[in-house]
């Protein structure tokens, strides 16, 4: 677990502050935070190929909407259900 200066266990603003130092230490020019990981991380998952009720255990959320709400690319078209029914129907 990353400790804080303090050694003490790390807290919410502990933790947001550190990925805001390692944000800005990377030269990533936009507002990060621990939030903005999670999102990033589903979001990854899923366009890996990892199933949603996989990715839903990651962010531990009882409801698959939810994992989809934090889904960033969930309005691409290249992952609509449309292409695959029809390549499976098409037999290909």
């Amino acid at each position: 677990m990353l400790r804080p200066v303090s050694g003490k266990p790390s807290d919410r603003r502990d933790v947001y502050r550190m990925v805001a130092r390692i944000a800005k230490a990377a030269g990533i020019p936009r507002h990060i935070s621990p939030h903005s990981l999670r999102h990033a991380a589903i979001t990854n998952a899923l366009d890996a190929g990892v199933p949603l009720r996989d990715a839903q255990i990651l962010p531990r959320h009882a409801d698959p909407r939810t994992t989809e709400h934090y889904d960033r690319a969930r309005g691409n078209l290249d992952r609509h259900g449309v292409p695959f029914l029809t390549a499976y129907v098409a037999g290909v």
